[in-house]
């Protein structure tokens, strides 16, 4: 399984339709993971339903901020490697010092991630 970290909220001034532009150029990494052979993930994926579920109003507020972050942490102690878009993002550079911290490869490119037979 391999965690995309990216830009989401960064550069978006949380307009909505920047956002939804984040996680899709997110998701189209996904899919080329995919193609590849391995699990992708991102860490929206998860958190974004358990901060509505938690009550959560809005990006940014103090729900969603125990979760989206947080997640990414936990998925990372179940993931083997990361992949990290180009793009600023505090939190996908937060992703990338734990993915080390915990020796992970860190992959900056589609082409470094070695290719799995599809099952």
């Amino acid at each position: 399984m391999i965690l995309i970290a990216g830009p989401y909220r960064s550069g978006t001034n949380d307009d909505p339709c920047l956002i939804a532009q984040n996680l899709d150029r997110l998701e189209s990494f996904a899919s080329q993971v995919y193609q590849i052979g391995h699990i992708p993930m991102i860490g929206e994926w998860v958190a974004l339903p358990l901060m509505k579920q938690a009550g959560s109003a809005r990006l940014g507020d103090p729900i969603s901020e125990q979760y989206l972050y947080p997640v990414a942490d936990r998925l990372l102690r179940r993931c083997d490697a990361v992949l990290r878009i180009p793009g600023a993002s505090h939190g996908a550079d937060q992703d990338v010092r734990l993915a080390r911290q915990r020796g992970l490869p860190v992959y900056s490119r589609l082409e470094e991630i070695p290719a799995l037979p599809n099952a």
